[in-house]
């Protein structure tokens, strides 16, 4: 029975990576959190748009896809020097995708 749910578990984990869009594939979603958290991302947007900052991530038009998403978030790195390598900046995108975005 164990195995059993190990297995579900696996199953449930490869459907959900399998979701993300292809731009993402092999993004580590920790170190793309790991780095939100770091560098206050969400207080950031928070100064920019009122309330719990979410708002940022509904204007339509202008991140119409993963690129458009990915390029946003390198936007970011560069104009506030934050240092993201390549795999950071996907990191970070592929967890916005996740959650705000779900390009597939």
């Amino acid at each position: 029975m164990k195995f059993f749910w190990i297995l579900i578990l696996l199953m449930m984990s490869a459907v959900a990576h399998a979701q993300q869009h292809a731009l993402f594939k092999d993004a580590d979603l920790n170190t793309g959190e790991k780095l939100i958290a770091e560098n206050q991302c969400n207080e950031c947007h928070i100064r920019r748009v009122g309330g719990n900052g979410s708002a940022i991530y509904k204007p339509k038009g202008r991140i119409n896809t993963a690129g458009a998403l990915r390029g946003m978030v390198e936007y970011c790195n560069t104009e506030l020097n934050l240092g993201f390598f390549p795999e950071d900046t996907t990191a970070v995108a592929a967890v916005l995708n996740k959650r705000h975005y779900k390009f597939r």
